[in-house]
């Protein structure tokens, strides 16, 4: 849901910047014409770096600020390296928001369970805030959240706040020596938390082998595949599905997703080199 044309871009300030790890940063953007900027979590951007070009990005933010808007971006490519070197005195051009959303509407009464693996918590953060927004809707949320070491953690400053309406577990794959959390991959915990898997819902954003391997230990679980959601981050260039770099299969990932059901999209989830 927006309050403007998508393919038209917008100005926006910056108004904050954080980094949050040597090569993940945050940006808060205000629109310059003081609209409000209205999405459904699990949409994305495309934030354009002026005169280097643009990259698709979730929206991380949540959806009940409708005044500005959160980005957490990894740097990959020359856009992100160009945004990486902004201030609060930039602006960046926006056009959006695209794709579509979790279909939240869907899960009143159902166990809700958000698996992210690295920066696929940006992506969950916005359906965070929502779920947590209608927390009385819900039999209970739990999140499994795993990185490769504790330096890789994003938005930890958030976490007590998160504790407040859902059980969060973080795991880390290498430890240090100041650690005392779990250690391992996000597969292994998935059994310790599932309790009820007929009433479940997954909701899932990491690397596509951790969501590969943690499906195996839903399936294990007795969670039903039309009962997971995931959010596919591939090659998005053009944001409408005519560029073709996103295409997986028959899907344009820019347009018939991000946000995908596992049910639909199993066969070339499993195809390693699609």
């Amino acid at each position: 849901m927006t309050s403007h044309n998508p393919l038209v871009p917008q100005l926006f300030d910056i108004t904050d910047f954080r980094c949050d790890t040597h090569d993940i940063f945050t940006l808060t953007l205000k629109p310059q014409n003081k609209s409000n900027f209205l999405f459904s979590p699990g949409q994305f951007n495309m934030l354009y770096a002026f005169g280097i070009g643009e990259s698709a990005i979730s929206i991380s933010s949540s959806p009940l600020n409708h005044e500005n808007i959160t980005h957490t971006i990894r740097v990959v490519g020359s856009v992100t390296r160009n945004l990486q070197k902004l201030t609060t005195k930039d602006t960046i051009g926006i056009r959006g928001p695209f794709g579509n959303g979790w279909p939240i509407h869907q899960f009143k009464g159902k166990s809700i369970f958000l698996l992210a693996g690295g920066i696929g918590i940006a992506p969950l953060r916005s359906v965070i805030y929502a779920l947590t927004s209608q927390r009385k809707d819900f039999a209970d949320i739990n999140l499994i959240y795993g990185t490769r070491t504790p330096q890789d953690l994003i938005y930890q400053n958030e976490f007590d706040k998160w504790r407040k309406d859902i059980n969060l577990h973080v795991i880390v794959e290498h430890a240090t020596t100041s650690w005392t959390g779990n250690v391992g991959v996000i597969s292994q915990l998935i059994p310790k938390v599932i309790k009820d898997p007929e009433n479940t819902i997954v909701l899932m954003c990491g690397p596509e082998i951790m969501m590969r391997f943690s499906y195996y230990s839903l399936r294990d679980e007795g969670i039903n595949s039309k009962n997971i959601f995931l959010s596919m981050e591939r090659n998005m260039q053009c944001a409408i599905g005519h560029c073709g770099h996103c295409q997986w299969g028959p899907f344009f990932i820019c347009k018939d997703g991000p946000v995908m059901n596992y049910k639909e999209i199993e066969p070339f989830l499993l195809k390693k080199e699609l």
